[in-house]
């Protein structure tokens, strides 16, 4: 992400794509540390240079270009969890954290990072041990970092270029987003609320149902699936 960014104040066009073989000091969101062990993961960044009333929907394609590339490539049927992790099993198996740079009100690009667990084996890891995976533990068998690298660059550029052309990204997204009318506790900020998913809004926000009825609307947050 960070190489990104420089290389869009250096002018580097749109489309850039730049691969780690390894992370050092990988970040996620809400601040979190990404672990990305040399060989075991899939870690890129994506330069585009959206419109500004696109930014919330980059969410949406980052997400399920990851569904369907991890579908073509491997047969698993993994889900999203709001608002962009990629579960399989109820495990997490990728992460993704956008970073927009503006130039006065214009955005002049958005980095989108993605990290997919390939090969490492959770249970090395005890912090996540319980809470992550990989294609390879869920597949059972060798799964190509550059096969699984080929097939998202495809299917992002292709749901990339529905959404600027107008397509209906929102729909096929939250057909696959698993957490919708679920009992979910929810993290946002400082605060923490439980409740029902009632719905999820075409820019990306959570309308949740409180147990006392009310509704309230989130735009930024966590979600845990309660039992």
């Amino acid at each position: 992400m960070d190489v990104a960014r420089r290389m869009v104040k250096e002018g580097i066009g749109e489309g850039t794509i730049i691969v780690a073989g390894e992370q050092t000091a990988g970040r996620g969101r809400l601040g979190r540390k990404w672990l990305s062990p040399q060989g075991g993961s899939l870690s890129l960044s994506i330069i585009i240079c959206p419109d500004l009333e696109q930014l919330p929907r980059l969410n949406m394609v980052a997400s399920l270009a990851v569904v369907q590339s991890i579908e073509k490539s491997t047969g698993l049927k993994p889900l999203i969890k709001w608002p962009n992790d990629v579960l399989i099993s109820g495990r997490k198996v990728c992460g993704i954290l956008i970073e927009n740079i503006f130039v006065g009100n214009q955005v002049k690009a958005a980095i989108v990072g993605i990290g997919i667990n390939i090969k490492f084996d959770p249970l090395l890891f005890p912090e996540i041990s319980t809470i992550a995976t990989s294609l390879s533990t869920e597949s059972r068998r060798e799964v190509s970092r550059w096969q699984i690298l080929r097939t998202l660059v495809e299917e992002f550029e292709q749901i990339y270029q529905e959404l600027q052309a107008g397509g209906l990204v929102y729909e096929r997204w939250l057909a696959r987003v698993e957490t919708l009318g679920k009992l979910v506790r929810l993290k946002s900020g400082d605060g923490v609320e439980e409740g029902y998913v009632e719905s999820i809004d075409t820019d990306g926000s959570l309308q949740l149902k409180r147990l006392d009825g009310s509704l309230i609307t989130v735009v930024v947050g966590e979600v845990t699936l309660r039992a």
